[in-house]
């Protein structure tokens, strides 16, 4: 632990600190990954859209983890704990039907509805965490209720920025179907935090976890497809010879990835307990994108605005409150001892697993770059490119200047969420 006191005095960032700055840069990139979804013509399955999407997360994803670590030590840390690899297949296909999920929710009750019920996984999450691993245990009452309020807050500010959007005859015909896919895949997705932890608890980079994590879920998606969506006939392979709409879903599934990081991330440094709710804040600027670049409150009265401004407010009070909430000495004592035992169980060595957990990783994995790391980040990024020459913008009213904005707020928190990533654990 020698280490890990060291870094603190050098940065002057402890572990909270840097997991409240992952969650909350998390929110802001996650919140943004629907916005180009916007621009993509109705008509698909939601199969086809969650499909072309997973293709651009799966694009994505390797190209982070090549780049920050590279590939040697990728399969070094996945060969070392192999029984987590079957765990992070797992999340990644629990993440794929949720996604599924939610793809039919919007279309069924639209997004402003499905967007705060599925983000009530933050309590899910919560529940699991607490069960499980024992988070919040030995923390004191004022830190649990911190804890608690902020993630409760957090989702009841969800549900008033949700409602704030709905205007007249917002919600379809078919909405106790969407809600129930709504609800499904919060299920999903406050469950899929369980791999998260574990991985975590046992000293895995969430660099590696992502890499398995992503196989799990294009297999998910690509099996759903083919067998409920028509098979080789689905729409999702029409979408695939449609370069200038593509563009857009793998463009939302690229700036999911570099979220989704964050929050992996924010769960290892914070739990999921505290990690989750904050980066659930990811509704506050999903409103951001759809109000201020694409005008969905231009028509909105005066109650409505009263509820954006009232969820705002709770929103960011909610993430105050958890980013407060240091654990103590007792609370972490409690952690090290869930860390025991899935050392004993797995046959990990404690002290090593312990460092890890901290971001001060043992030596020995090469960093070294080999020529299909390069290889793999030049593929990705031909793809990207090609797709972006050949993309075509639907006639929407955007304002071109708030995008603007809202994309130097992504590019700053990006910056801020990386620098202190290296600075206090060199992405470890």
């Amino acid at each position: 632990m020698a280490l890990a006191t060291e870094r603190v005095k050098k940065t002057g960032l402890s572990l909270h600190g840097l997991g409240v700055i992952c969650g909350l840069t998390a929110g802001v990139w996650l919140g943004a990954a629907e916005a180009p979804t916007k621009l993509v013509n109705a008509g698909f399955s939601p199969f086809a859209i969650s499909l072309c999407m997973v293709a651009g997360v799966f694009t994505a994803r390797w190209t982070f983890p090549t780049l920050l670590k590279g590939t040697s030590y990728v399969f070094a840390d996945l060969l070392e704990k192999k029984h987590l690899i079957i765990w992070a297949l797992l999340a990644g296909a629990l993440w794929a039907v949720a996604n599924t999920l939610t793809v039919f929710a919007i279309r069924d009750v639209g997004l402003a509805v499905a967007f705060p019920m599925w983000n009530a996984n933050s309590l899910i999450g919560l529940f699991w965490g607490r069960v499980l691993f024992r988070e919040l245990e030995g923390a004191s009452g004022k830190n649990i209720a911190k804890v608690i309020t902020g993630a409760i807050a957090i989702v009841i500010a969800a549900v008033m920025l949700g409602f704030s959007t709905i205007h007249g005859g917002a919600v379809g015909s078919h909405a106790l179907r969407g809600i129930a896919a709504a609800l499904g895949a919060s299920l999903m997705w406050g469950t899929m935090y369980v791999p998260y932890r574990k991985a975590y608890l046992s000293g895995m980079n969430p660099l590696s976890f992502v890499t398995a994590f992503t196989v799990g879920e294009l297999g998910t998606v690509l099996a759903l497809t083919l067998a409920l969506d028509g098979g080789l006939h689905s729409s999702a392979f029409h979408l695939f010879r449609m370069p200038g709409v593509l563009f857009w879903l793998f463009l939302g599934g690229f700036v999911w990835v570099i979220g989704d990081l964050f929050q992996q991330f924010a769960a290892k440094y914070l739990g999921i307990g505290r990690g989750i709710p904050l980066s659930n804040t990811n509704q506050l600027w999903g409103l951001a994108w759809g109000a201020l670049v694409f005008g969905e409150l231009a028509t909105a009265d005066r109650q409505h605005m009263l509820l954006v401004l009232g969820g705002s407010a709770l929103m960011i009070l909610g993430a105050l409150a958890i980013s407060t909430a240091v654990a103590s000495a007792k609370e972490l004592s409690s952690t090290n001892e869930a860390v025991l035992r899935e050392c004993n169980r797995y046959g990990l060595d404690y002290h090593r697993t312990i460092m890890a957990q901290a971001g001060d990783e043992f030596s020995g994995r090469s960093e070294r770059r080999r020529w299909w790391d390069y290889a793999i980040v030049t593929v990705a990024t031909a793809v990207f490119l090609t797709l972006g020459l050949r993309a075509t913008v639907p006639p929407l009213t955007m304002d071109l200047r708030w995008a603007m904005i809202l994309g130097a707020v992504l590019i700053a928190s990006l910056i801020a969420g990386g620098w202190s990533l290296w600075r206090r654990t060199r992405f470890s």
